[in-house]
């Protein structure tokens, strides 16, 4: 039996991504004659070894669920759990590459999926979300984010600007990513020495608000040699994010 609360994450890798992870998955709904390769296996393979119930039914069944896209796989799952801020934070102390990212005001879920990706495979501790005017995870973006979702902490605030503020008393260097930066993301990396970092990304079109802006210790800009003026936000949080990385690592 579905629960209105559940949450239905459509598609092979986020699936495969989910069972690995842990993710306390209540089903699987495969759909009937599907084509079976790797991942559909690892699928039914990892549901057998942990009990968890696989559902066939009809394809049209799992368009009505989710629309499509799904590649004939939806795992249900219950609500996403956000970490607490804190517990981000202090990872990035922790442990290498001392990296976490803040996103201020992105409104697409494929955005914040993608940047979701992005910050998992370049070791960040955790992302920073505003609690209002801003994307929360949906089943849009779990899909967007292949999976890492399931292995990256999320933490909604009440105010980035005040989280900034308190991240930069504890000798964070607090980065903000705009095209008409002061410094190149190079810069700035290595003016921090090796970390904390908190790389903050603006939303899109609009870029950083002002208020966010201001408390940056430094606004850097990824350097181009072409004739487009600006990226999309996804991309350009996942170039930033391979910067710092490779510089904090190094």
């Amino acid at each position: 039996m579905m629960r209105s609360e559940d949450t239905l994450i459509g598609g092979r890798n986020p699936a495969v991504e989910a069972l690995r992870s842990g993710v306390p998955v209540r089903r699987v709904l495969l759909a009937d004659g599907i084509d079976s390769d790797r991942r559909v296996q690892e699928i039914r393979e990892r549901c057998e070894h942990d009990g968890i119930e696989i559902r066939v039914v009809a394809r049209r069944e799992l368009d009505r669920l989710t629309g499509t896209g799904h590649q004939g796989v939806v795992v249900v799952v219950p609500p996403f759990t956000y970490a607490d801020e804190r517990e981000i934070v202090d990872r990035a102390f922790e442990r290498a590459p001392h990296l976490l990212l803040a996103v201020d005001g992105v409104t697409d879920p494929r955005n914040l999926g993608a940047i979701v990706r992005s910050a998992a495979a370049f070791g960040a501790s955790g992302v920073l979300l505003p609690k209002r005017r801003a994307a929360g995870v949906t089943p849009a973006v779990w899909k967007a984010s292949a999976g890492a979702l399931a292995r990256m902490p999320l933490a909604r605030v009440t105010n980035m600007a005040r989280v900034l503020v308190a991240l930069a008393e504890r000798n964070v260097t607090v980065v903000g990513l705009s095209a008409d930066g002061d410094t190149t993301i190079q810069q700035a990396a290595d003016d921090a020495g090796g970390g904390p970092v908190a790389l903050v990304v603006g939303a899109e079109g609009r870029g950083l608000s002002r208020l966010v802006r201001e408390k940056c210790t430094v606004v850097a800009s990824i350097p181009m040699t072409g004739t487009v003026e600006s990226l999309n936000v996804s991309v350009a949080t996942g170039i930033a994010l391979f910067v710092l990385s490779q510089r904090l690592s190094g």
